[in-house]
């Protein structure tokens, strides 16, 4: 049994071969080690941004749809109530025939208090086209039997003089609107001041009053005390409203309602 002759080379001995025998004695080194090529680590840098994003996108879109929705509710809430605030006041408004009214040929008020009650008609029907930056903003004032009773101050029941009218809020989008009810004598004695008036709505982008006549006639606004309305209401009022809508500037919440007033056909006809 011969042994290794490469076993039998002492330290000393192997140190005296020349340089490239030294290494024929070494264990051969493995080449092929397990590990990832930068391709490898590439394509799944890739792959992980790609899933990643699909799942923030996917989660930015769900809590997109749940604010929209949201919004939306509370748009279709205000709206809600707004247009039921409106068609109430609207389906109990008040103007007396005109023989009901004093006649022209009273004595001279005493006071200067008795010289407004006397000048100044009780009962009116006042609609007017405004805008606000280019919107219409309408505004409708009239008498009303259907104003509520909000603090022990005010007498129950009664005639009230109702206002509707909007204004705009500072360091936010849209209009606010506001509704006003005065339950003492004289019209129009009030400016329209938001202070005591209850707010119905908020980011408003525009409102509008149509009036229509017996005859179907259309009209931008109304008095009842001018020659054109012949001293009487409107036969059917329709009202506009768009809010602004956050998401998409171009598409706003638009709502309308067509009120029938007491003189015509009862009734009303809504619409989205």
């Amino acid at each position: 049994m011969h042994s290794n002759p490469k076993k039998r080379l002492s330290r000393l001995d192997r140190g005296r071969l020349p340089l490239s025998m030294r290494w024929c004695s070494l264990p051969a080194v493995r080449e092929n080690r397990p590990g990832f090529t930068l391709l490898e680590i590439l394509i799944a840098l890739f792959i992980f941004g790609l899933v990643l994003s699909t799942i923030y996108a996917s989660y930015t879109g769900t809590l997109r749809i749940v604010n929209e929705t949201e919004y939306q509710a509370d748009v279709y809430g205000m709206a809600r109530i707004a247009l039921e605030r409106i068609y109430e006041d609207l389906e109990s408004v008040y103007l007396p025939p005109p023989e009901a009214l004093p006649e022209e040929s009273e004595p001279e008020p005493e006071s200067e208090l008795e010289s407004v009650e006397k000048t100044t008609p009780l009962f009116q029907f006042v609609g007017a086209r405004t805008e606000v930056d280019g919107t219409r903003a309408d505004t409708l004032r009239f008498a009303s039997r259907a104003h509520p009773v909000f603090g022990a101050a005010e007498p129950p029941g009664g005639i009230a003089e109702i206002g509707y009218y909007t204004e705009g809020k500072e360091g936010e989008e849209g209009l606010v609107l506001f509704r006003s009810g005065d339950v003492g004598f004289g019209f129009g004695h009030g400016e329209e001041d938001s202070t005591g008036a209850l707010i119905l709505c908020e980011g408003l982008q525009s409102l509008t009053f149509t009036y229509y006549d017996a005859a179907g006639d259309e009209y931008e606004d109304w008095d009842s005390m001018a020659e054109e309305s012949g001293g009487t209401i409107p036969r059917k009022v329709s009202i506009r409203m768009a809010f602004v809508n956050r998401f998409d500037p171009e598409a706003p919440y638009k709502f309308m309602i067509t009120v029938t007033l007491p003189e015509g056909a009862g009734g009303a006809e809504e619409g989205v």
